[in-house]
């Protein structure tokens, strides 16, 4: 009977330390998850953010590099072909005009029929009338040339004009006026002429004020204009 309650104590004894220790044990389970989590999740997440920055960081600098070198070679190249075809064709048309303009016209310049105002600024400016007149060396139909010459230069349209007199002739030069037509000049002395065929020379001329022309020796009746443009 005694050991019968001695077996009995020493059950309940085992009983109550396994339950004890059940109960110790999932205690400090739980004490060590909870404190394994805190520690483990905190040392974990920075080792993995560690990584993954960069691992990211590398990836995305190769692809980044990839696609802003794909992207900046296209936008350059489309930049540059754009400035480069204007650069070109501006020079090009240039440099084809000039060619063509030389080709068909035999000059680099073209020239057009001006107005009264254009015509007279270009007289004023001109200095053909200074220059002097030399007996069959520098005569009239030197200074026709000359101011015809002058007037290209500027891009003004002028003709030779020459009058046939009955033994001899004469030079002047005229301008196909936009505004006011066709009208003749002396460039000997810039002084606007408006002759008429059967009508003689001298009375043609309008002089400047001041000035007045001579009837001359010869007959310098007109009976021919000749403009040649």
């Amino acid at each position: 009977m005694k050991w019968g309650k001695v077996i009995i104590s020493a059950i309940v004894i085992l009983v109550l330390v396994g339950v004890g220790g059940f109960f110790l044990y999932n205690a400090a389970y739980s004490q060590g998850e909870s404190t394994g989590y805190d520690t483990g999740f905190p040392a974990g997440r920075d080792e993995g953010y560690t990584s993954g920055k960069q691992d990211g960081y590398q990836t995305g600098y190769k692809e980044g590099q990839t696609a802003g070198f794909s992207s900046g070679k296209t936008e350059g190249y489309n930049l540059g072909k754009t400035e480069g075809y204007n650069t070109g064709r501006e020079d090009g048309y240039k440099q084809g005009y000039d060619a063509g303009m030389k080709a068909g016209a035999g000059q680099g310049y073209t020239i057009k029929d001006p107005t009264y105002q254009e015509m007279a600024t270009f007289l004023t400016q001109d200095r053909t009338d200074q220059n002097k007149y030399v007996e069959a060396t520098y005569v009239c139909s030197h200074f026709a040339r000359d101011v015809c010459n002058n007037a290209e230069n500027k891009g003004i349209r002028c003709a030779f004009v020459e009058l046939r007199y009955p033994s001899t002739g004469h030079s002047l030069v005229a301008f196909n006026t936009i505004d006011r037509g066709l009208v003749y000049f002396e460039p000997q002395t810039d002084e606007k002429v408006v002759p008429v065929i059967g009508k003689r020379f001298y009375q043609c001329v309008e002089p400047r004020p001041g000035f007045y022309y001579l009837e001359p020796s010869y007959d310098d009746t007109i009976k021919d204009i000749l403009v040649i443009w």
